[in-house]
C-alpha cells in the first residue's frame, strides 16, 4: 500500500459505529475509538456521524483505506473517507440487507435509524461493498446497493489452526449462536425432545447468551429435558473450537425472524466443517453455501422440526456417516474458504481501490 494502516470498524453487528484501526499494521498503529473520547464525544458521533478528532487521528496515521464491517458501521464511515479522501470498503454481513427500513427505524437504536437514513450517502460514497455470500449480494441488489461496486467474497477460516478431530461416541449435539429467534434455537430444542426419545443419552450443548435465553430454558423444562441440556453462555473462542472437537456435530437451524432479518453465512458452520463435523441446518439464507445437503450435512426446510429430528438421530446412530460428512466439510472448506485465500483476495481488492 502507498500508506501503511487500513482502518475498519470491528465485525459486531451492534450498530456502534466505532472505527479502530485494524489490518497488518494494527498492533503497531494501535487502535481509535471514538469510546475514548468520553460520554459527550460518543453520543455526538452517533447522532450526527462525525467526529473531527476521530477524523484527525485516523489523518496522523495515515490511514490509506477505511473498511467498516456491516452496512450500519459503514454508513458511520462514510463522512470518515470523504474527509479523509480515501476509499471505504464495507462488509455486508446479513440483518444490514435483509431488514426492511421500516423495521429499521421502528428499532428505536440511533445508528439503525441513521443507517436507514443516511443509506443513499453510504451507496455514494463506498468505493465496494464485499458480501459474505451470493444470497446477501441477492438481498443487497434488492436493497438497492450498486451492482457494479458488490464483491462476494466469504470470510475465511484457518484451516491450519482448526484441525480434523475424531469423530466422538458420545451422542452430543452443539449450538453456538446468539439466542435470538434468527437462530432457530427454540425449534432445535423441540427436534431434541424428539432425538432424547430415540437417544435417551443424547446431549445438547448451547453455547452463546442472548435475550431468549429465560424463554428457552422454560422450553427446555417445559419439554422435560432436564440435564440433557446445558446452556454455557458466551464462551471464548477456544473453550468453543474445544465443545466443537467434543461433539459429534454441529446444529444450526436459523430461520427468518418476525423483523425479517436471516442468516448471511454463519462463520460457525464454516469453523465446525474445518474441524470434520457434519452440520444440520435449514433451507436458510446463505447456510446452503456452506451446507450441502447429503453431503457434508444435512438441510431441512425453516420450522420443520421433525425432518430436523430425523437428520440429527440420522448421525447420531451412525459414527460413520458422521465421519463421511465430516470429511466433506473439511474438503469443501479447504477448498472454498481457507483464510490465507480468502485475505489474498481481500488484499488484492484494497490495492484495486488505492
Amino acid at each position: 500500500m502507498a500508506r501503511d494502516p487500513v482502518a475498519g470498524s470491528t465485525p459486531r453487528g451492534d450498530g456502534s459505529g466505532v472505527p479502530v484501526g485494524e489490518g497488518s499494521d494494527a498492533l503497531r498503529v494501535g487502535a481509535v475509538s471514538v469510546a475514548e473520547f468520553g460520554r459527550p464525544g460518543l453520543l455526538s458521533y452517533t447522532l450526527t456521524r462525525r467526529s473531527a478528532r476521530l477524523q484527525r487521528l485516523l489523518a496522523e496515521r495515515h490511514v490509506a483505506l477505511l473498511h467498516a464491517h456491516f452496512g450500519v458501521e459503514g454508513t458511520y464511515a462514510a463522512p470518515l473517507a470523504r474527509g479523509l479522501r480515501i476509499p471505504l470498503v464495507t462488509t455486508l454481513h446479513g440483518f444490514d440487507v435483509t431488514l426492511s427500513r421500516a423495521r429499521l427505524f421502528r428499532s428505536g437504536r440511533i445508528s439503525w435509524v441513521n443507517y436507514a437514513i443516511w443509506r443513499d450517502d453510504l451507496l455514494e460514497t463506498g468505493a465496494s461493498f464485499v458480501c459474505v455470500s451470493e444470497y446477501v449480494r441477492r438481498c443487497a441488489l434488492e436493497w438497492g446497493y450498486p451492482d457494479d461496486r458488490l464483491v462476494v467474497l466469504p470470510i475465511g477460516v484457518d484451516v491450519d489452526l482448526i484441525r480434523p478431530a475424531p469423530v466422538v461416541e458420545r451422542p452430543r449435539i452443539l449450538h453456538v449462536a446468539r439466542l435470538v429467534e434468527v437462530k432457530g434455537t427454540a425449534d432445535l430444542l423441540r427436534a431434541f425432545a424428539v432425538v432424547r426419545r430415540a437417544v435417551p443419552d443424547a446431549e445438547l450443548v448451547l453455547i452463546g447468551a442472548g435475550p431468549l435465553r429465560e424463554q428457552l430454558a422454560a422450553l427446555a423444562a417445559e419439554l422435560g429435558l432436564g440435564d440433557s441440556v446445558r446452556f454455557l453462555g458466551a464462551l471464548p473462542y477456544a473453550e468453543t473450537l474445544e465443545w466443537m472437537g467434543r461433539s459429534r456435530l454441529l446444529c444450526l437451524p436459523s430461520v427468518t425472524a418476525a423483523t425479517g432479518a436471516r442468516e448471511g453465512l454463519g462463520m460457525v458452520l464454516l469453523e465446525a466443517a474445518a474441524l470434520g463435523r457434519p452440520v444440520v441446518g435449514t433451507e436458510h439464507g446463505g447456510i446452503p453455501e456452506a451446507v450441502t445437503d447429503g453431503v457434508n450435512g444435512f438441510l431441512v426446510a425453516e420450522h420443520d422440526v421433525g425432518g430436523l429430528a430425523e437428520r440429527l438421530l440420522a448421525l447420531l446412530r451412525d459414527q460413520d456417516l458422521s465421519a463421511r460428512l465430516g470429511r466433506a466439510g473439511r474438503e469443501m472448506v479447504v477448498e472454498r474458504f481457507d483464510l490465507r485465500r480468502q485475505t489474498a483476495k481481500l488484499e488484492a481488492l484494497y490495492r484495486s481501490l488505492l
